[in-house]
């Protein structure tokens, strides 16, 4: 099991890694509170690199964690990979709260819901992750945590805390604030957190296309500018909390406002993601044990429509204004836990949780369209209901000083149903008839296992050891995306459609299968860890692992689950999905090494980390789609006193093992480098950094089609240009505590 907590320094904006090794994460909220303590297990690499003066996105938090990668997406709504799966293949925890995406491309996956100034750790689980923080995913857990409670001491009057942080960075000029306060005596705390950060276009290192005018009058693109990249992003989170003995009650309330977000891989952008979250929680320690409960509840309110860098354009009849989207997406939860201390050997863990989730996706009609999008409006999902009902419980043995074990089950209940769906003209009939006649309605009876054996031979080894088997039913639009159908009247209505339910970024598109089953995943994981007595100087980590996907969901043709879909002539195809069984192995290395200290320049230390993984269609003996070629991060870090900097190289080789069904496109290999430097006083902190220093020109493994500027509804956009990566950067912040 690989775990990854980063902690955010007192009031300060800038997060700093630690390692962490333990079978489950449990959050300590106050010095009165004696719960277990976290052992080590991974490591991050770079420490100051990934600050809110070097991103806006979150989930790029995590990029330098062994086996986790990004597919790019918004500037700040990345989706992480681990191990080769991704989006809703990995459970996402925010704040302790289950958070779904509300949009048929995924444009606001759960970690893009906090902005990284208010992350105060990360937690990354990956291969043998234990059911009481796992459940309806097969890769793993991510859990993102804003600040813990913090109360005065004893005899304290008033514990008061206060940072401002501001940040500029180059090369797509991205400016923004950070803001925080917070008051506390021994028994009431209260924290407000705020961010708004906004940015152009980024540039590439050379030029990938030519110049050209973004879309219809709408301004003009150098040849090195990535269209569809600009962005601007607010969040504002509040926290109460009371705390008596050994009891904490908390309140936190999280408001986010987005006016907009390019998408570069979509054919459509974020025009406006209104949402809010309100999360109470009581976490309590008894004779017996340990007892947490939450209740939360999320709405979100999603507009896309074209930017200001594309344009509708459908056909040569066809010039029209636009066409706008809307989704509202509705989350409630309650999840219940307990650690019961059996012996002081034994340890049992049980709990429950539920899920609700509704969904509605409709796209009004558009003036002077004709039947293509008019008269009626179009429902993508009418009353999309998901609802999931767990319990599990887990059985810790700490047998002697040198073996524990873990053991644990969990039963899952998925429920799922959707209305009837209308489109927006007659053309749209034949397909929308026949998902209303069919039967909507399913539920899925999931099992998931997991048992892992740890040995501690001597203060210098760790090994561990685990099976899991992990279930994962299919997603609203992966079941009940309805839309398919030839060509009718010379018009392609249904591709139309069927590029806006695209999760994947690859500029085809899509349509759901209400026969999918759930996908079992099957992970065997073994992993070593060498380090010194005291771990202080140099330690290694190496972790095999391989995974047996049964009813792998898998793009296909339409053909192959007797769906029609018609012929594109733009290079692209249109797919559905299918359940087929996959294959994915790899390994991850990480270490480090006090190269020296106590010098008089202070102390160097090398680390470096080390991801492959590889997978396969088992059925057709294709390759699986965005997985991250060989990549290396290698980092020299000097300190002294207040004073850090940081060499970065990174490393990846081509992309040259791709999927064929999605006509994914194969990548050159690239190096870059970066540089970051920080000094450190008691009420300031001063960040400098300078990424890609060499400007390097690469292109991003998994950054997807390119369709970030122009016609990008027709057959003005072409196949065959993969997301360039930024190039040079230089980044400055400042942030003052109290």
């Amino acid at each position: 099991m690989q775990q990854v907590r980063l902690k955010k320094q007192a009031a300060m904006s800038s997060i700093l890694a630690s390692c962490l090794i333990g079978m489950y994460p449990q959050s300590v909220w106050a010095e009165h509170l004696d719960l277990p303590s976290i052992e080590v297990t991974a490591e991050k690499l770079q420490d100051d690199s990934k600050t809110p003066l070097n991103t806006s996105d979150t989930a790029s938090l995590l990029s330098d964690v062994p086996g986790v990668s990004l597919y790019r997406a918004g500037g700040v709504s990345s989706l992480p990979v681990i191990r080769g799966l991704a989006d809703d293949r990995i459970r996402t925890k925010v704040d302790g709260m289950d958070l779904i995406s509300s949009c048929a491309n995924h444009m606001n996956p759960p970690l893009s819901y906090i902005d990284p100034a208010n992350v105060s750790h990360m937690e990354v689980l990956a291969g043998i992750t234990p059911v009481s923080i796992g459940g309806d995913s097969i890769a793993g857990t991510i859990q993102v945590n804003s600040e813990a409670a913090e109360f005065a001491t004893v005899g304290q009057r008033l514990l008061v805390k206060g940072m401002v942080n501001t940040f500029y960075r180059s090369n797509n000029d991205a400016r923004g604030v950070n803001l925080s306060a917070s008051v506390a005596n021994e028994n009431v705390y209260m924290r407000y957190t705020g961010s708004t950060v906004e940015a152009n276009n980024y540039k590439a290192g050379d030029n990938f296309k030519a110049a050209a005018r973004a879309a219809a009058l709408r301004g003009w693109l150098d040849g090195d500018e990535v269209g569809s990249t600009a962005y601007k992003s607010r969040n504002h989170a509040l926290a109460f909390g009371v705390l008596h003995e050994n009891h904490l009650v908390e309140f936190k309330l999280g408001i986010q406002d987005i006016p907009y977000q390019g998408f570069v891989n979509q054919r459509m952008d974020m025009t406006g993601n209104e949402a809010e979250n309100y999360n109470l929680s009581y976490k309590g320690k008894y004779a017996w044990g340990a007892l947490e409960a939450r209740a939360y509840h999320e709405r979100t309110r999603h507009s896309m429509q074209f930017g200001d860098d594309k344009l509708f354009w459908y056909g040569a009849s066809l010039n029209v204004a636009g066409m706008p989207m809307d989704t509202e997406g509705k989350t409630t939860g309650f999840n219940l836990k307990g650690d019961v201390n059996l012996s002081l050997r034994d340890t049992l863990r049980v709990g429950a949780e539920y899920q609700r989730y509704r969904l509605d996706d409709w796209w009004d009609p558009v003036a002077n369209s004709g039947m293509m999008m008019g008269p009626n409006a179009f429902w993508n999902i009418n009353h999309g209901e998901r609802d999931k009902y767990d319990v599990f419980a887990e059985w810790d043995a700490n047998w002697n000083a040198q073996w524990f074990s873990q053991i644990g089950v969990r039963s899952s209940t998925v429920k799922m149903d959707a209305g009837k769906v209308q489109g927006y003209s007659a053309l749209y009939a034949t397909a929308a008839n026949a998902f209303n006649a069919a039967d909507r309605s399913e539920t899925d009876n999931n099992v998931d296992m997991t048992t892992l054996v740890r040995f501690t031979p001597d203060s210098e080894k760790i090994f561990e050891a685990g099976y899991a088997m992990k279930t994962r039913s299919p997603n609203v639009y992966e079941r009940f995306a309805w839309a398919n159908g030839p060509k009718a009247m010379g018009m392609d209505p249904y591709s139309m459609v069927m590029n806006m339910n695209n999760l994947y970024g690859d500029g085809n598109g899509y349509v759901g299968n209400l026969n999918l089953k759930p996908e079992t995943a099957h992970t065997f994981s073994v992993s070593g860890n060498w380090h010194d007595a005291a771990q202080q100087h140099w330690k290694l980590k190496v972790s095999p692992y391989f995974t047996y996907v049964d009813d792998y969901i898998d793009a296909v043709a339409c053909v192959e689950v007797g769906k029609t879909c018609a012929v594109r002539t733009d290079g692209f195809v249109n797919l559905s999905l299918d359940n087929q069984s996959a294959r994915i192995y790899g390994v991850d290395v990480s270490g480090n090494m006090l190269l020296a200290q106590n010098t008089g320049v202070g102390s160097f230390e090398a680390k470096g980390v080390l991801s492959y993984v590889r997978g396969k269609n088992r059925d057709t003996g294709d390759d699986l789609y965005h997985i991250m070629p060989l990549n290396a991060l290698l980092a020299m870090e000097h300190r002294f006193d207040g004073w850090t900097n940081t060499l970065q190289v990174k490393m990846v080789d081509s992309k040259d093992n791709v999927q064929a069904a999605r006509k994914e496109l194969k990548t050159a290999g690239y190096t870059l480098f970066n540089f970051y430097t920080s000094y450190d006083w008691k009420n300031a902190r001063l960040d400098l950094g300078v990424e890609n220093i060499f400007d390097k020109f690469y292109h991003d493994p998994l950054g997807g089609a390119y369709l970030g500027q122009g016609a990008t509804m027709g057959s003005a956009v072409s196949h065959g240009i993969q997301v360039p990566g930024m190039g040079r950067s230089f980044n400055v912040g400042l942030t003052l505590k109290y």
